[in-house]
This record gives structure tokens, sequence and C-alpha cells, in this order.
């Protein structure tokens, strides 16, 4: 990609210092201090100095030299075209639990690429296995103290992280981020755990050699494999039943206690799913302490009803509901049929039905909200009282959009069912306002 194609400058922030230096839509910022950019990172780290200079291709063909003064250290106010200013990397991974790997066939394109991509770890929060960095980008890495970064770790046995990467370069984890940890990096973990591969002892051995990285190991997450029903030719795995569940539970339990009295964090925490199958209580809301992986479905559903009841505690007289319908993953609907009677009990005109949708698309293994389809939706309830609006969780589709996984959109479901759709955030307030209005 050429110097001039890849920073052009999608928008600009209102009262940003780039709006009060003239730059516009359409121009290109060339360089920074008198050096081509080489990704996002590099334009970050040169602009978040209190003096800088910026090279700018106007739209015209004039050039600029703008000298920044920056003692407050603004950000500099730009939105790119290329959000990375560069390609994104792939993934050189072959990972034996790999959900992309068990896609349907025929699936959109975008659907396969694979990105493994550290600075969108950085910036968008993307857990990434560290395997495709050489030396140059390390330095570069550990230079700009890049921080915090999302690392899928999985195991830190190398062998075994060699195995289910599917990668034989992958078994340096530890060096890498004990490497980060000397630069005073703050990382994340993220441990996918598969029943009879990295758990039991492995999953012990890879919690605390993460701990041994305090104070710049922020949280690690467990969560559990997820398996399609197509898997023809991939690694043998099994999911996790109940028992399974309740032991990583019970594990992971006598470790918190532990680690809160160690460091004053309990810094391992569980995805939902495993309470949910274990059919055990969800932790409290300051269990999760400041929920550090809730987009990862760690203390979604405590937060969400730490956050219904204190929205209920409100006066909603007068409100005069009319009926929904709500159509969510298998393994969490229980809990939101639970939610949505403890609404109606301050609201006793609200008429609300709670529906599972079984996943044929992915199979009927995959029961998280976020996998449900649109074609599963419309199959399942078609020809049923759906009230005056159907509820569904954004989760369900690309980006905060309107295009389901198996690109179903939300109007092919109105259409289809005959009922607005409407998408609700994962949040208390937005799923009471949803019910309620």
């Amino acid at each position: 990609m050429d110097a001039l194609e890849k920073a052009v400058v999608k928008r600009v922030e209102t009262g940003s210092i780039a709006e009060e230096a003239g730059v516009q839509p359409g121009d290109v910022i060339a360089a920074v201090n008198g050096e081509p950019l080489l990704d996002i990172l590099d334009f970050k780290y040169r602009t978040a100095d209190d003096m800088f200079t910026v090279e700018v291709h106007k739209k015209n063909g004039d050039i600029e030299e703008l000298e920044i003064y920056n003692d407050s250290y603004e950000q500099f106010g730009v939105e790119f075209e290329n959000p990375l200013i560069d390609q994104p990397r792939q993934c050189r991974n072959k990972c034996i639990f790999c959900f992309m790997d068990q896609l349907p066939p025929h699936v959109r394109p975008t659907m396969l690429f694979k990105d493994d991509d550290v600075r969108l770890s950085f910036l968008q929060g993307n857990y990434v296995t560290l395997t495709n960095l050489d030396e140059t980008e390390l330095e570069r890495l550990t230079n700009m103290r890049v921080s915090p970064l999302n690392i899928s770790v999985h195991t830190t046995d190398p062998a075994l992280r060699c195995k289910m990467l599917g990668n034989r370069f992958a078994g340096n984890i530890m060096e890498l981020m004990g490497r980060f940890r000397d630069h005073q990096m703050m990382m994340n973990a993220q441990i996918v755990l598969c029943p009879g591969i990295n758990d039991g002892m492995h999953l012990k051995q890879t919690v605390f050699d993460l701990a041994s990285l305090m104070p710049y190991i922020g949280s690690v997450s467990v969560v559990p494999v997820g398996l399609s029903k197509h898997r023809e030719g991939l690694y043998p795995l099994k999911s996790f039943d109940s028992a399974g569940a309740a032991e990583v539970i019970r594990q992971a339990e006598s470790w918190q206690d532990e680690f809160l009295t160690q460091f004053g964090t309990r810094l391992v925490y569980l995805a939902d799913e495993f309470y949910l199958l274990a059919g055990s209580d969800i932790p409290s809301f300051g269990a999760y302490e400041d929920f550090p992986q809730i987009e990862n479905g760690v203390g979604l559903i405590a937060a969400l009803r730490e956050e219904i009841g204190a929205v209920l505690k409100m006066d909603l007289s007068g409100k005069r509901p009319k009926p929904k319908t709500i159509a969510t993953g298998v393994l969490a609907a229980q809990t939101i049929k639970q939610f949505a009677r403890q609404v109606q009990t301050h609201c006793m005109p609200l008429k609300v039905e709670v529906y599972p949708i079984t996943n044929h698309f992915f199979g009927e293994d995959v029961t998280v909200t976020g996998l449900v389809c649109g074609s599963d939706i419309i199959a399942q309830l078609k020809g049923k009282p759906l009230g005056e609006e159907l509820l569904i969780c954004n989760s369900m589709l690309k980006d905060g959009g309107n295009l389901f996984l198996d690109d179903t959109t939300v109007a092919d479901v109105e259409s289809a069912l005959g009922v607005p759709v409407r998408k609700v955030a994962n949040t208390g307030a937005e799923f009471v306002a949803a019910l309620l209005e």
C-alpha cells in the first residue's frame, strides 16, 4: 500500500487539534515528525507528545507542514478511512478449537478472514496469540509500551500450546509476556478451555504462571470451547457437561480466594456459560470487581441483574407496555425469563413471552445468544403469537448493524414474522426500557 493511500482522513472531531489546524476529510497524513507512518500505532505514539509536526497532503494537492503544540496531551482528533493505516495481519495458527474452522459452507467471505493483529488488541480489545511478531515488531511494541494488550494464552505449557495452536513456534508465551511485564505493559489473558486438553492440572499451571506476572496481568478469563456441527476432519473435541463445568467453578473459586488474599484481586474469572451449564448461582456483582472482561461474556448476567434491580427501584407507574416477545439463546433463556418476570411484577399489564432459539445453523450444541441466526428465529417463531414487537440482543448482529451471521437481515425477520424487531443492548436499562416502552 502506497504511503499516500494509507492515512486518508475520514472524519475530523469537532473542537479537536486537527480541526483547529485545518485538517479536513480527504486529506492525507503523510508523516509525523518527518517520518512516514507504518500504522496507527506509529500515529498514536508520535502524536502523544507535547510538540510534533504533521505533514498533510491536502485534497487540492497542496502540502502543509503543521507544527502542533499540545501541552494538555489531547488526542489529535482524526479518524482514518483505514483504521489501521495498514493491512490487517492474518492468523498463522491452526488452532484445534478455532470456531472459524467450524463455519458452515458458503458463508460470506469476511467471516473467513482470521485476524491476529496486535494493533486491534490495543485499539478494539481483540485477543491475539503473539505468534506472528518478529523481533523488530516486539521491540517497537516494548519501546512504545503499548498497553493494555489482550492475549490468547490457552496454556503456558510450551509443548501443549504448540499443539493447541497448531504452530511449532507458539511455545514461548511466558517469555513474551515476561518481556512485556519487564517494560511495565499491562496485559489481560484469555483461556479457551477444552475438556481433557488444557483443563485440570494444566489449567492450574496456566493460571498460576500468569499470576506470576502480577501486577502487570490485569485479569484472566476462562471460557468454554464452542463446538459447531461442522467439524468434519477437525481435531476431536468435546463440550463441557454439567459436572465438568462444576469442577472448573470449584477450581476457580479456590484460586480466587487465594489471589484475593495475596494480590487484592480475584484475578481469574469464568465466563457465565460455566455457571449456566453447571446450574450454579451466578456470582454477586461485587465478585467481578470492575468487570475487566465483560465483553468476553464474563459477568454479563451479574451486571444485567444489578442494573435491572436499580432501574426497577424507579417510579414506573403510568407505564402501559405493549405485548412483547424475546428471542434468545437456549443457554440464557431461563435467566432472561426470570428477568422478564421481575419486570412484570413491577408493571403488571406487561405481557412478555421468551422463546429459546435452537441453533440449527451452527448446530444444537451451540447455545449462546450471540450466535443465534435470523433463519432459525424465522423458522421457530413463524405462526406464533409475538405481540407487537420482537426483541433480540444486538450481539446477534454484525458490528451492531442489521446482519445476522447467516446473512439474514433484521428486515428479513420482520417481513417473515410480520412484527417489528427491536435490537436491545446488553444493559439492564436497555432491557427494561425495551419491555416497557
